[in-house]
């Protein structure tokens, strides 16, 4: 008993326990996510009866690096739910991370990450599984735990979103909540890594009326951050949470306050019981303006309550979407810090914020440019300055839009693809920077060299692919079979004609209906006006898709 003692104070100081054959294990929490850790290969130690319902887990066999550990160990059969030692190892990111359940959790799809880990069966002895399942249930370990490196300015590039924090300042809460609740804030704004390329937050208060504590652009330090919200004041009144969601989604997301185009805008709502106005009309306005609503609930109310509720569904109506992906529960303000992570978490899955995506920050278009001799070098650069225009008009970034081109004659020249350059600026000087190559005139080669070879790295991915084909002439092979593959593999085509580009030709590329994916002017100086009509298409497209 008094050795038990003595290893577990040891195991409480060091986060560490030593296997038989030598090999160090660290104690890690049930939320630990595996770009947690810091080395290629980790032993690490999971504890005991962690909650299953609470796990995030992306993918089946290889997991997407947001995942806990100790959930994918579950989830695989390393470990049950008793705990035990599991060997992580970093592997790169990959596409399309299925969604498989298995020991009693259900993984979650997720169509891209930039890291991934496996697991496998750790080394340490069961005497020593023991202990570190009886410290981590006991109490959490107070030894250093490895973090993954992080530019403190930057922040965590890896969670990338304008998030404000609408925290409930109302008699409901009274001052003694308020306080606890600014503490849990506090701390999901810490584990968030805010940095300037990483999430950026501000706080709004709702009470009588809502007030913008301080915007996204004030602080992009995480100590910053941290001394605002504890000087918040408690404002009282009633929880008009509803208002203050509407306010929030309308005033708070503008440029001059510090969001960022093509970041995901994020409102998370602490509610401490029930509001005392309506949510659903202020949930439909946030969704209007692109804003992910999350509901975190504290206390919902008891039965005896209940009555006193205007709309018991309010959390369904006022969330993003009703798919249980965008509410968050918490029982008590009390004891609320293993609540922390799990939030975090869904903050940063990018791929989820489905209010965000819009038909400027979530699409892939790619150019096809004919570079045949019969346009001539003049007449190159205007085409260039078309697809320029075009480019501009979208969010450009690497959870945004994305942009490629190539250029063909006989031969395709891929001039830059999807992943090459993720900025606008980068994009527009790429564009400007393609040279003239001269030839002859294979559009249906060519068009199948880009599906194959541009939108088949992304076809799993988040993004609605467009494929713009921009010729003068007729083209020397078939155009109608590689369009309708290029259609069947999910890319709406835009053809757009000059001179003598044949409307024949041009009508057998188009996506349905042809009518409104088809475009023609006489002269290359016509290409300009084309510019408004090409991009109303593309996102009349992209809504219709989400119908």
């Amino acid at each position: 008993m008094w050795h038990s003692a003595l290893l577990l104070g040891a195991f409480l100081l060091s986060g560490q326990v030593r296997g038989s054959d030598g090999s160090a294990s660290t104690a890690i929490t049930c939320f630990t996510r595996g770009l947690d850790l810091r080395k290629g290969t980790e032993d690490v130690l999971c504890p005991a009866n962690c909650p299953l319902w609470q796990f995030y887990v992306f993918g089946d066999g290889v997991y997407a690096s947001l995942s806990s550990v100790c959930g994918a160990a579950i989830h695989s059969g390393v470990i049950t739910n008793t705990g035990g030692a599991v060997r992580v190892q970093t592997l790169p990111g990959q596409e399309n991370y299925p969604a498989v359940n298995a020991n009693g959790i259900q993984s979650q799809v997720l169509s891209r990450w930039a890291s991934s880990f496996s697991v496998t069966a750790g080394t340490q002895s069961t005497a020593l599984e023991a202990v570190g399942r009886s410290v981590s249930t006991a109490r959490p370990s107070t030894g250093k735990r490895p973090k993954k490196t992080l530019d403190k300015k930057a922040g965590n590039k890896d969670c990338k979103a304008d998030i404000a924090f609408l925290i409930d300042g109302s008699y409901n809460i009274g001052q003694r909540r308020f306080n606890l609740q600014k503490n849990f804030v506090g701390k999901v704004a810490v584990m968030l890594g805010i940095g300037t390329e990483g999430p950026h937050v501000g706080v709004v208060q709702a009470s009588e009326h809502p007030k913008i504590e301080f915007y996204l652009k004030n602080f992009t330090a995480t100590k910053e951050v941290l001394f605002a919200i504890k000087e918040l004041g408690f404002r009282g009144g009633n929880s008009n949470t509803g208002k203050a969601l509407k306010y929030t989604a309308q005033k708070f997301f503008s440029l001059e306050n510090g969001a960022r185009k093509g970041i995901p805008k994020i409102i998370v709502v602490f509610l401490d019981g029930w509001p005392s106005d309506d949510l659903e009309e202020a949930g439909i306005v946030a969704r209007e303006f692109g804003v992910n609503v999350f509901i975190v609930s504290v206390a919902k109310p008891t039965t005896e309550e209940l009555g006193m509720v205007q709309d018991i569904g309010f959390v369904d109506k006022a969330v993003c979407r009703n798919n249980g992906f965008f509410s968050y529960q918490m029982p008590t303000w009390f004891g609320t810090t293993k609540y922390v992570k799990p939030l975090v978490q869904k903050l940063c899955s990018h791929e989820q914020m489905l209010c965000s995506k819009t038909c400027y920050n979530s699409v892939n278009i790619g150019f096809l440019i004919d570079g045949s001799s019969s346009i001539g070098e003049s007449n190159f650069r205007l085409v260039l300055e078309f697809v320029s225009n075009v480019a501009k008009a979208f969010e450009i970034s690497d959870i945004g839009s994305k942009v490629a081109a190539v250029q063909f004659t006989y031969d395709q020249r891929t001039e830059f693809g999807f992943t090459d350059f993720v900025t606008k600026d980068k994009v527009l000087s790429a564009i400007h920077g393609i040279h003239y190559m001269s030839g002859g005139t294979a559009t249906g080669d060519a068009i199948s060299f880009t599906t194959r070879n541009v939108f088949g790295p992304v076809k799993d991915g988040p993004n609605k692919n467009f494929l713009i084909v921009l010729t003068d002439g007729q083209s020397y092979d078939d155009v109608r079979g590689p369009a309708a593959a290029a259609q069947k593999a999910g890319i709406t085509v835009f053809s757009v004609g000059v001179a003598w580009a044949p409307l024949d030709d041009l009508k057998d590329m188009a996506s349905e209906p042809r009518e409104s994916h088809t475009f023609f002017t006489r002269e290359f100086t016509g290409l300009e006006q084309m510019v408004p009509d090409i991009i109303r298409g593309i996102c009349k497209d992209f809504l219709d898709s989400k119908q």
